[in-house]
């Protein structure tokens, strides 16, 4: 069976970006997640982190549609060089 929840660190992964980026989309509201545990550990439910992927591709596809294809490849330009 596959695990409900994720440890932020298995969503950064996912989704290929740091830990800060992922706590980031926790923090803002973005990506919905919950604490758990005595230490208050992050978990992000699978269904949520699916949902949240939906939503962007969806974003993105407004954002084609409207003509931003330069201003989303930018973005993701300047995301590389943030990792890099």
């Amino acid at each position: 069976m596959p695990a409900r929840f994720l440890p932020l660190a298995d969503v950064a992964e996912i989704l290929s970006i740091s830990s800060a980026q992922a706590y980031a989309l926790v923090r803002s509201g973005d990506l919905p997640a919950i604490k758990v545990g005595g230490r208050g550990q992050w978990r992000v439910e699978t269904t949520e982190l699916e949902s949240y992927i939906q939503r962007m591709y969806s974003q993105t596809r407004a954002l084609v549609e409207r003509g931003g294809l330069d201003e989303a490849a930018e973005a993701t330009a300047a995301e590389g060089l943030e990792r890099g």
